[in-house]
């Protein structure tokens, strides 16, 4: 579990923990395949990849949105999130090296909730995903 973080230790500017994850490969996304229900064979046949214009095989994009999902709740407990959003904006391959990196936006003082903003990339800076999430968070002197 995350360690506790009070909404009076954030401030706007602060940067979540990056995450790097492993480069992608074939038996992730045969797991993955099975884990989501989600067989198309665009995720592991590289000749259904070549004839869809896609040059091969290609990484499911809510696998994707999962390591965007984990950088946040590394960072703070998952029932303090109350919104996430995502835009897939690129194409995932096999090897590629998906880096999650994000910041606080906005803070709101009534319901001490934080905004912010979440991007995934791969080794190349190429962006994956685009998103934002919003989290209250307890006060230091209270609990939510």
């Amino acid at each position: 579990m995350p360690p506790i973080i009070s909404f009076e230790d954030i401030k706007v500017g602060d940067r979540i923990p990056p995450l790097t994850k492993d480069p992608i490969n074939n038996v992730q996304l045969v797991r993955y395949a099975g884990a989501s229900g989600d067989f198309n064979p665009l995720h592991f046949d590289p000749s259904i990849g070549e004839a869809a214009g896609f040059g091969g095989v290609i990484a499911h994009g809510m696998l994707i949105m999962g390591f965007v999902g984990e950088a946040i709740t590394n960072w703070i407990p998952n029932h303090h999130l109350k919104k996430f959003r995502a835009r897939f904006t690129g194409i995932t391959r096999p090897g590629d090296i998906i880096t999650i990196t994000g910041k606080v936006i906005e803070k709101k003082e009534t319901d001490r909730t934080i905004l912010c903003s979440v991007a995934a990339k791969d080794q190349n800076g190429e962006l994956k995903i685009k998103g934002a999430f919003e989290a209250q968070l307890p006060s230091r002197n209270q609990g939510i």
